[in-house]
């Protein structure tokens, strides 16, 4: 097996920590041409190392979410703008569902800016967070607590989302594939996520973009099932023209 340069071992540590890599971002980085960031991605994709896609790569072993504390460290700023953003789109007076992750929490701390909210959790981070307002309505799920990270999962949890029927759900997702699934690491949070779909009549995605092209192994659905992505740069080809056939309503968090 050949030995890696530190620009190869660079791209790969890059890689493990945004989960995409796009070749144009990648050269202006490490101040070389497209050319040799094409090489190199061939190069550990031909390793196993990476797995190629149109504009870039992801790390092919990339197949695990990872720890909960971990996570609320990455892409901290940029879940701040999108939790802005979101906010920015939810009226006073609003019903909700917010599910489980990092950026539904950086989600709920820009809610408390709004007005007389009525919020269905998973979360409970999130009503944590939310419990400084007494104008707030606030519904937490029955189920299993995942000690990890405090969701709210299981067979219960499904039961009892599928009792409303709200203004907005606000998912996160963990993988967007090329072809436009969205993907996820947990069965569980999976079938919540499609309930909070399935009950909302409006819903956003809200993700930074290190999710698009990363890999996970549970299907959640399509992004012809949202009518919103929250996110913090404009999508790479060839999302990019799948949001606009699925008629996708893009808002972009620039700092």
């Amino acid at each position: 097996m050949p030995t890696l340069s530190q620009r190869q071992n660079q791209i790969t540590e890059i890689a493990r920590f945004e989960g995409f890599i796009g070749i144009e971002d990648m050269a202006l980085r490490l101040d070389v041409t497209p050319q040799t960031i094409r090489r190199d991605i061939k190069l550990l994709c031909d390793m196993g190392i990476l797995h190629r896609y149109h504009g870039g790569a992801s790390l092919m072993t990339n197949t695990r979410n990872r720890d909960h504390a971990l996570r609320q460290g990455e892409m901290a700023a940029e879940k701040a703008r999108i939790g802005e953003l979101v906010a920015a789109h939810i009226p006073d007076g609003a019903s909700l569902f917010l599910n489980i992750g990092t950026t539904a929490e950086a989600i709920a701390r820009a809610l408390l800016s709004r007005k007389d909210l009525r919020v269905v959790t998973n979360n409970i981070n999130v009503v944590t967070l939310l419990a400084e307002r007494e104008d707030f309505e606030i519904t937490i799920a029955g189920g299993q607590v995942r000690v990890r990270d405090l969701a709210v999962v299981g067979e219960a949890t499904l039961g009892f989302i599928n009792q409303f029927k709200v203004d907005f759900g606000i998912i996160g997702i963990s993988g967007i594939d090329e072809d436009g699934t969205l993907l996820d690491f947990d069965y569980r949070e999976v079938q919540v996520a499609q309930a909070i779909i399935a009950n909302s009549r409006t819903t956003f995605l809200a993700t930074d973009h290190t999710k698009f092209g990363r890999r996970a192994m549970v299907k959640l659905g399509h992004l012809d099932d949202i009518d919103g992505l929250f996110i913090d740069k404009v999508p790479p080809k060839p999302y990019e023209e799948l949001l606009e056939k699925a008629n996708v309503s893009v808002h972009v968090a620039v700092p």
